[in-house]
């Protein structure tokens, strides 16, 4: 597998070792030895799937308490996946990174606890399935706005993204609840 550092140094994309033949092909999606011995020692807890049509946006979610990390990757289309680093105490505060994930470039992202998450649909639909380190609990679910200028996110659409009212509603970076 190999990985690869980004801006945000915590957040990190993983490309795996592809083995494809006229069959089709295979690839290790997780193996908890490679990430332990790249300094990511993390138990994922509970695995969540969604299936999203073209332009839909999601996020930028993330849990003030219970905090997940995730490992994310594109089972089918193609996503502009985007982690927000919310916590204060950070150098790389309020910074943002994007990778577009796919199910052909078979790319993933891990996006650490204290981060803030989400991602726009590209292709006509794409499946995406994430693993966390912790679970859900919608009581501490937070939502950053997806088009907050102080995060100046440059999301590549020109349609409106098609949102939850969860998600157009979100608070901007000024007034959300954050990680100290």
């Amino acid at each position: 597998m190999k990985i690869t550092p980004t801006a945000l140094p915590e957040v990190l994309i993983l490309e795996p070792r592809v083995f494809e033949d006229s069959r089709g092909f295979f690839f290790e999606a997780f193996n908890r030895r490679t990430w332990a011995s790249a300094g990511i020692d993390s138990e994922f807890v509970q695995d969540n799937q969604s299936y999203s049509k073209k332009n839909v946006l999601r996020g930028l979610h993330y849990q003030i308490r219970q905090p997940q990390g995730k490992l994310v990757r594109a089972m089918r289309g193609e996503i502009f996946d985007v982690a927000v680093d919310i916590r204060k105490s950070s150098p790389t505060f309020g910074k943002s990174i994007h990778v577009t994930l796919s199910a052909d470039n078979r790319k993933m992202i891990w996006i650490p606890a204290g981060f803030a998450h989400g991602f726009l649909v590209l292709s006509d639909c794409a499946e995406v399935l994430y693993k966390t380190t912790d679970f859900y609990a919608p009581e501490h679910e937070r939502t950053l706005l997806w088009n907050d200028p102080q995060l100046a996110i440059s999301w590549p659409t020109t349609a409106e993204p098609v949102l939850s009212d969860k998600d157009r509603n979100g608070q901007t970076l000024g007034r959300a609840e954050l990680f100290h």
